[in-house]
């Protein structure tokens, strides 16, 4: 329950924030005309629309597991991180879209940047704050939908900071063109990290198996268990914050069924201890020592 309420407050303050920062870079923009203000505003409202998806997902997958979910509601956390991914890869397309018309039909606005200096200056700040604390309560709950809604959000750092000079920029040169140019930078970047969203949840979401560093973690805890000879069948899956592990392991075939299940105790307590959320399911088989 603890748990629970930390990534939903987490969730309801992203949504707060990205609000008031929509707000203030769609006035900048539309005061402005700069079309890279209005990118940094529609990639905002990617991220509040993500947020949403985010607090929709950590209430559901803080559930517990039921008649219809047996293996609990993780699924959620990864099924909003793929969508957030989507929005990500949409807003990319739209601004790159909107500033290569602007190129194309020669059709720049001169304007003073002062507005959205300030006004891009304020959203790094706010976003830098809000995507640390996320990737804080993240990194403690392993969430999948909180650290996608962080990357979102740290996106938009890197985005506004190069709006941010651009604008400098073109207040000290003048130089209009400059407007669009810095908003397809801002698209392909967030771009990038769009494409990284979508493959990391696709994988979760398609039963993919724990990165490599997770499976070096289990062969390592195994190898350094006594009385067991090697194991097999090793699989796993990622579901929101919770893992699935399912593994055979060897044991010597004349030990009893209670020194076996004494064993697996250790081995599930030992993974669990090293890799929180875990769900674990051990077989035995027996091993002949030659």
């Amino acid at each position: 329950m603890v748990v629970k309420n930390i990534k939903k407050r987490a969730a309801s303050f992203s949504i707060i924030s990205n609000g008031l920062i929509i707000l203030f870079k769609l006035i900048a923009g539309i005061i402005t005309g700069s079309i890279s203000i209005i990118s940094e505003a529609i990639h905002s409202m990617s991220d509040c629309l993500a947020s949403i998806l985010t607090f929709f997902a950590v209430v559901r997958s803080s559930m517990p597991a039921d008649r219809d979910h047996p293996f609990g509601h993780g699924k959620y956390e990864d099924a909003a991180g793929f969508i957030e991914g989507i929005l990500i890869l949409l807003a990319a397309f739209y601004i790159v879209w909107e500033a290569c018309k602007k190129i194309i039909n020669n059709n720049f606005i001169e304007f003073d940047s002062t507005i959205g200096i300030i006004v891009m200056g304020v959203a790094i700040i706010a976003n830098l704050l809000v995507s640390s604390y996320l990737f804080s309560v993240a990194k403690k709950t392993d969430s999948v939908a909180l650290r996608a809604d962080a990357q979102h959000l740290s996106t938009d750092i890197y985005s506004a900071l190069g709006v941010f000079i651009g604008l400098i920029l073109i207040k000290i040169t003048g130089i209009a063109i400059l407007d669009p140019l810095i908003a397809i930078l801002v698209a392909l970047f967030i771009l990038k990290t769009g494409i990284s969203i979508v493959k990391e949840t696709l994988n979760n979401l398609l039963d993919g198996t724990l990165p490599d560093y997770d499976i070096k973690i289990i062969d390592n805890i195994i190898n350094s268990c006594e009385n067991i000879y090697g194991f097999k069948n090793l699989k796993s899956r990622k579901s929101g914050s919770n893992r699935d592990i399912d593994i055979t392991i060897l044991c010597e075939e004349s030990m009893t069924i209670k020194t076996c299940h004494d064993i697996c105790d250790v081995l599930e307590a030992k993974i669990q201890d090293t890799l929180p959320n875990t769900l674990i399911t051990i077989h035995c088989e027996p091993y002949k020592r030659l």
